[in-house]
């Protein structure tokens, strides 16, 4: 299966974050912002603001002097025998922290032997999650996440899961043509997010974003009951610039 995207601003923000880690990492006695700047070739801003990101995520703690050295996060996610735990609360973390500043459900999805699968959610009283009254694995046409997921396939790909799955209507929105939805993901610039305006279900908008490490293909995405249709491009442009720490602990 070949991707078909372009890399977007969490995937360079990940990208950077981790040329700082990996200078922090070889430091084992402290570096400061002034030689990671130097080390990497990044500018002394661009630097500041990974730093304060990482510093957040707890990969970097700052020691005396203003050097910087790896943090806890970095180690417990370095360590083989409970990677996978470590990552699943680190991506809690951090999904419960960008529910709170967007002020929305959010949740990660995954592309896995050729199925949508939402791995993660954070939801709350004043962000409900959607109610999955149809499986995501067979929606992945209506839902904002299961576009952002196909749309980072190739063509044949995306043929590919649509044979295997048929084009339900959910709602009088939903597309069910699939030249007409093939035709809408390839003409959708990777940077701008997908949506759902009531797609999926009646009362509830969804936007998502890509979050693709590697040959895997994820997608980040939040929903909003349709009382608060009128925030969601706001919202999601605040889940575009937020999803560098979640495609950065995917990638370590």
């Amino acid at each position: 299966m070949a991707l078909m995207h372009e890399p977007t601003a969490p995937y360079h923000s990940a990208q950077d974050a981790l040329r700082v880690l990996e200078s922090v990492a070889r430091h084992t006695t402290g570096v400061t912002d002034v030689q990671l700047s130097r080390h990497t070739g990044l500018s002394p801003e661009r630097v500041t603001t990974l730093l304060r990101m990482l510093r957040r995520e707890g990969y970097v703690e700052q020691i005396a002097e203003g050097a910087y050295v790896t943090g806890d996060a970095l180690v417990r996610l370095g360590s083989a025998h409970d990677r996978e735990e470590a990552l699943h609360d680190k991506l809690q973390r951090t999904l419960d922290r960008l529910r709170d500043s967007v002020g929305a459900a959010v949740y990660i999805s995954r592309y896995v032997d050729g199925e949508v699968k939402v791995t993660q959610y954070a939801a709350g009283p004043a962000t409900p999650a959607v109610n999955e009254w149809v499986d995501f694995r067979y929606s992945a046409h209506a839902t904002a996440a299961g576009k952002s997921l196909l749309g980072q396939l190739d063509h044949n790909g995306r043929r590919d899961h649509l044979s295997r799955h048929k084009l339900a209507r959910l709602t009088s929105r939903t597309i069910t043509s699939d030249k007409l939805l093939l035709s809408r993901l390839e003409s959708q610039p990777p940077t701008v997010p997908h949506l759902d305006l009531q797609e999926y279900a009646i009362g509830t908008v969804c936007a998502a974003v890509p979050i693709t490490a590697g040959s895997s293909v994820g997608s980040l995405a939040l929903s909003l009951p349709i009382e608060h249709a009128h925030r969601l491009r706001r919202a999601a442009d605040t889940l575009n610039r937020n999803a560098a720490p979640v495609l950065l602990s995917l990638t370590i």
